[in-house]
Formats: structure tokens, sequence, C-alpha cells
């Protein structure tokens, strides 16, 4: 089956960036510890000058922290929902930054996750209610609801006046199929996963009869399948060597079961976790799925800049080795691996 879509303006990208689950390492390349011994993560606020995000004393006591980690969406939304009005606008001005980011960069939907900030609902409530009303205030951009839970999807749409567009609920699967009533009554449209029941789906096949359940609820409460994104779910290729023919023989199934109608898409940069050189896996990944038949993805197109992954140079050795490995022909990704270490990946 050819490309379903022609060009990279027809890709639909969910910008997945504006999530407390994002890591910055510390004094690492984006964040850095000034003269004070003050821990920031620098940006730049809206006429282009420079600001930093300070890393907060009680952050620093927690487990992230101590293993090198600054978690600086959840940092933000924690100083947005806060007391203090000076770190409010602080918050307010680190997510308003990488919102125009993604804009920059070419998204069409920015995904919002706060499921991270707190173990306590409440707090969870009010940081995703926080975050869409201070996402709408400056985006161009429609939302993706994103959480594991649906009360807070359902406290984020309620939040979501729509001014850019209708939102996305991301996600719907079989262990909460009564989201889909969340999709419906706010109008939106939905990422729907091949998750089942009880757990991850084993093979393709299973994630092509997952959704196929979840489906017939869709069809049931009249949503439009145009408003539809199938996520069939890409795992690290470092844990499987068949993860990645997996997810390519699931979207080939959905193309040939739903047509083109619905959209398919997905975390796709779920597949180069605990690898080197991840930009190059991500975008070979996002050119093999692509030629299987995705349309979307959920992506940080700041890294993976689509003009670049349709250019791809299918005959260099660093994207042959990646097709190789994402092939399935390089257990344990020892070949790749073993080129990165000899400086073969550029």
């Amino acid at each position: 089956m050819p490309r379903v879509i022609g060009s990279p303006e027809q890709f639909t990208s969910i910008g997945e960036n504006i999530h407390a689950t994002r890591v910055v390492l510390r004094n690492g390349r984006k964040a850095k510890t000034l003269e004070n011994g003050t821990e920031v993560v620098p940006f730049k606020g809206e006429s282009g000058e420079d600001r930093l995000l300070t890393v907060p004393e009680w952050y620093k006591k927690t487990q992230p922290y101590d293993l090198g980690q600054i978690k600086h969406f959840l940092i933000a939304v924690m100083k947005g929902i806060g007391d203090d009005p000076s770190e409010q606008e602080e918050g307010a001005a680190y997510v308003h930054s990488e919102v125009r980011r993604q804009i920059r960069a070419g998204a069409d939907y920015l995904d919002l996750n706060v499921d991270e900030i707190s173990p306590k609902l409440d707090v969870q409530f009010r940081g995703m209610r926080w975050l869409v009303a201070t996402t709408e205030s400056v985006s161009t951009l429609p939302l993706s609801v994103d959480s594991s839970n649906a009360e807070i999807i359902a406290e984020g749409l309620a939040e979501c006046d729509g001014r850019a567009g209708r939102p996305i609920v991301n996600s719907v699967a079989l262990e909460r199929i009564d989201t889909l009533d969340l999709v419906k009554e706010h109008d939106a449209r939905v990422v729907i996963t091949a998750a089942g029941s009880s757990g991850m789906p084993s093979d393709d096949v299973e994630r092509v009869e997952n959704v196929a359940e979840v489906m017939e609820s869709v069809r049931s409460k009249g949503l439009a399948l145009g408003d539809v994104f199938v996520d069939p779910l890409a795992f690290p290729i470092s844990v499987d060597p068949t993860y990645g023919n997996h997810f390519f023989d699931a979207v080939r199934k959905l193309r040939e079961v739903y047509g083109n109608e619905i959209h398919i898409t997905g975390g796709l940069s779920n597949v180069s976790f605990g690898l080197p050189r991840r930009k190059l896996i991500n975008d070979t990944f996002i050119y093999m799925a692509l030629e299987a038949g995705i349309d979307s993805g959920i992506i940080d197109p700041i890294q993976s800049k689509m003009g670049t992954v349709f250019d791809l140079d299918t005959s260099s050795e660093p994207v042959n080795l990646a097709i190789d490995m994402l092939s399935g022909n390089d257990d344990f990704c020892m070949n790749y691996i073993q080129a990165f270490r000899d400086g073969k990946l550029g």
C-alpha cells in the first residue's frame, strides 16, 4: 500500500512536549547552576528575552532530583497553581514559551498531561485546569487533553473553551471505554489505543483485535471515523526486536480494515527509549511507519521535523543500520550500538 499522505503538510503532528513527565538533566545541555548555587532551566520570554525557571527547594527533596532529573513542566505547573504570584507568572511564562516553540515547529495540536505532578487527585485536577487555561490563553492550536485517568480528562475538557479548534481526547482504551462519553459530550476528536482490558497487546493481531472492540463502541455512539486517531502502541525496540514489525504490521492491517477515513498515530519516540542517537531512530521509524500507513504522530516536532523525515536518505549507513534494527534483524540492537561506539552514526 502506498503512503496515505504525500507531503509533510498532510501529517497531523500532536506535539508531545507539555508533559509533567518531561525531563532535563541537572547541569546538562538544557539546565545549569548559577554562581549563587541556584539551579535553573533557561527559556525565552515573550519578547525573546532570557528568562529562568528556578528549581524550587521542595523539588530537591524528590527522587527524580536525586537521580539527576529536573521535571521542568512538573515544576512549572506546580508553580502555576501555587500561592506566590511571582512563581505563578514564572510557571505560566515557561508554558507559554513552549507553546510558541511548538507552534513555530509546525505542531497541529498541543498534548497536555499532568499525571505526574502529584499523587493527589485534587492537585492533578487543579493542575490540568490551570494548564489548559494557561495554554489556551496564547495558543493558536487546539489541545489534546491527555491522561490515564478519565476524571482528569473531564477536568481538562470542562476548562477548554476550544477557541483554537476542537480538542482531542487522549486516550480511550478498552479498560476505560466510558471515556467515549466525554468525547461525545464535548464534541471532541479522540485517540483510541490498542491496549487491552487487562494489559498491553503482545503482537499485531492482538492490537487490531483490541482496536476493533473499541471501534464497535465508537460506531454505537455515532462518532465520525474521521475524528478517530488510532494508536497501535509503539514499544522500545531495545526490549524486543519484534516490536517494530508488530507496530508496522498492525498499521497495515488497520488500514486494510478501516481504509483512509481514520487517522493512525502513536507515541512514536517510544521506540528509541534507552538507545543512543534517538533522533536517528525516531526519524527512521517515522519514515517506515509512513510507508506502512500512518498519517499522524504524537511527537516532538522540534526534534522530528517532517520535512527531514520525508527526505530521509535511506541509502546512508546510519539510516540502514536503524532500518535493520527496527525491522527485527539486529538482536539486542548490538550492531547499532557497536556502530555508535565506532562513530559510524554521524
